[in-house]
Parts: C-alpha cells; structure tokens; sequence
C-alpha cells in the first residue's frame, strides 16, 4: 500500500524529519488561502501516487496567494497517467543548493533492511542505479541493532554531506529508521533530502510503502488507503481477503499457495503463454472464496483461458472443484478452463469438474500446455 507525499510527511515529521511548511487542500480556494497563511512563494504540487508528476505538469511554482488558486485550479483538474488529482499539497517553496537521495528498502538477499544514500538526488533512484551505480552507497542495518550513529555518520560523509550538517543527516537517517520499523514499511524515501540555501536539510518530497500483511497492526494507516489507486477487481480480492495482481497477460491464474503461484506463473511463460495475473486464494478457502477469486479473474476481458493449479493440503480439493463450479453457474462464461488438483481430496475434486466438462490435467506442466494451447485457440 503506497501513501501520498502529504501523508508520508506528515509522519516523517512525527519522527523528527524536517518537513516544509504546508498544508494539503482540496479545491483552488484552500490552497490560495494555505498560500496566504504561509505568506511567501509556494509549489503546488498534485497528489497522485505515480512517478513523473513535473513532467506531467502536475508541480508548479507560484509567487501569490491568487497566482497559487489559478495553479492548484488547473492542476485540480488534470489526470496523471490515468489518475485524477483531488488533492494538491501546498508547502512553502525551498532554495535548494544540492539534492541528496535516501531511503530504506528491504534488502530480502541480505536478510535485512539496507539504507541507501546518493548525491544525485532528486532523480529515480533506478536510474542512479544504471547511470552512475558508483553514485549509490549501501549501509546493511542489523534488526538486533537497529541504525547506528556510526553507520549514519559513514554514509553521511560517502555522499558529500557538509561536516557541519552531518549531525543534523544523523538526525534524519535515524528518524526514516525509526518511521521504516514503527510502520512496517517495506521503503520509505526521500528523494530529495534538500540542501537549503541555509545549509539546512530538510526533506522536500517523501514516499512511504506499506507492508499490506502488517495493515492488521496499523488501521490508522489502513484509513489512509487511497482508493483510486486500486483497479475494481483488486478492490474485490482485497475484500475477499485474496491476493491478487493484475498483470498483461491472456491466461488466468488461481493458484493456493504465493510460491505455487510464482510457480505456476513460471511454467505458463516458459511454454509460450502470458499469465493475466496472480491470485492465491490461500490456505483454508472454501467454496465461497473460490467461487470470488474466479469472478475477478473473469471479470478481466483480456482472459482467454483459466488454469487452475490446487494442492489439496489445508484447502481440500473438493471444496475448491465446488466452488470453480459454483463459479461458472453464476458467470456463464465461455472461457476454457483446465484444472489441476493433487493432495487432500484430489480424486473427488477432479469427478466433480469432470462432471461439469472441464479439462483436467495430471501435471501442471500439462495443465499449462493446455491453458497456453486454449488460450491460442480463442486469438
């Protein structure tokens, strides 16, 4: 789950991180009147959770209060990338004199969290990354340990940071620590950490990335969800309590098991197909939940086949093969569907779909052959 800039500052600023002054507003007569209380040049920048929000002109600067209302008016009024803008953040314009890069991903290979620092600031870290990787310094934090001063110190230093400022980075870095754990984020950025024409740091934009499967701990970040972010039937699964990814592809998954899935996903593409998305219904899922996790896939009209790949354990397979024909009760739909079904219950799940006229496979390299041949036949 992504957050807005606004409120992705608005928490940095609870750890101690320097923020602009600013306010988000939500129509043109808010933000002249925000621009007013802070009595100087504002940027107005548009709250949409996409990258490339300059270059769509979705940021502008504006000296007056009236200057700042005719600016968030127009920006109101955009789509970025498909996505309407209803709020814009009205923060007090910075001289900056350099842009720093930090953030904090989960570094999954290291098994732990890593900070990241670079002087080329205020451009995607991706392409710092294929440009100039030497401009990119790493620092592994141990979880027993947390971010340690030394450690801040060490990147501050790597990446140019004025001695005069390095307890004030210290400051910060400690602060996005701190911000990354108490929100079990998976990133937290800023990009740029600015430094002012006063020689302050202070960060000018921020990005905070949720762990969806940490929400339960946090429901006052739950609250925070934006829901035009989500397409409907992500909207459906998350409902459902399915995790689901839409992806490009003509070929269906539902799959139970996330490892199973990738599997799954692997086998498809490795004999020519296109999975359309990912969706484990989980351990456990009864008819109910099957029956919701093939509406959303159907609901897809790029979906010219359905392969089903279930292994009996917790999920037994008759209750998946009753809802798969449940399913198609209520949709009556054309789309080939092929089945695989091995573990608890497996023989009585693969009758009930024979007795529905579905294909079955053995195997899923079978089962992906079929839903990839399937899928070709309907082109």
């Amino acid at each position: 789950m992504k957050l807005h800039e606004y409120q992705s500052k608005t928490i940095f600023s609870s750890h101690g991180i320097p923020i602009p002054q600013g306010s988000v507003a939500e129509n043109a007569d808010q933000a002249r009147q925000i621009a007013a209380q802070l009595g100087k040049p504002v940027v107005i920048k548009s709250q949409v959770l996409v990258g490339g929000r300059g270059k769509a002109g979705g940021i502008k600067i504006a000296a007056t209060p009236d200057e700042a209302e005719k600016r968030a008016d127009q920006i109101l009024a955009m789509r970025i990338k498909g996505l309407p803008v209803r709020k814009v953040l009205v923060d007090e314009a910075i001289q900056i004199a350099r842009e720093i890069y930090l953030g904090i991903v989960v570094n999954r290979a290291a098994k732990c969290a890593t900070m990241m620092g670079s002087s080329a600031g205020g451009v995607e870290i991706e392409e710092v990354a294929r440009t100039t990787p030497e401009k990119i310094v790493r620092v592994q934090i141990d979880p027993a340990f947390g971010l340690l001063d030394y450690q801040a110190r060490e990147l501050a230093f790597a990446i140019g940071i004025d001695k005069a400022r390095v307890r004030d980075f210290t400051a910060i870095a400690t602060g996005l620590y701190r911000t990354f754990v108490d929100t079990d984020a998976s990133l937290v950025e800023i990009n740029p950490l600015v430094v002012t024409a006063e020689n302050k740091l202070i960060a000018a934009d921020g990005k905070i990335v949720l762990d969806d499967n940490a929400l339960y701990r946090h429901p006052h970040l739950e609250e925070l969800r934006d829901i035009d972010e989500e397409s409907l039937s992500e909207k459906e699964a998350r409902k459902a309590g399915l995790s689901y990814v839409k992806l490009d592809g003509n070929i269906g998954c539902m799959v139970n098991g996330a490892g199973l899935a990738m599997a799954t996903m692997d086998v498809i593409k490795f004999y020519g197909g296109e999975p359309a998305n990912f969706l484990d219904i989980g351990g456990g899922a009864k008819a109910d939940k099957v029956q919701a996790a093939l509406e959303i896939i159907l609901s897809d009209p790029n979906v010219k086949a359905v392969l089903f790949n279930i292994f009996g354990g917790i999920t037994r397979g008759d209750e998946v093969a009753r809802g798969i024909v449940d399913g198609l009760k209520a949709i009556h739909t054309r789309v080939p569907m092929i089945a695989r079904i091995v573990g608890t219950n497996a023989e009585e799940g693969r009758r009930i779909l024979a007795s529905a006229n579905m294909l079955t496979a053995e195997t899923l390299e079978e089962g992906a052959q079929k839903a990839v041949a399937a899928a070709r036949s309907i082109e």
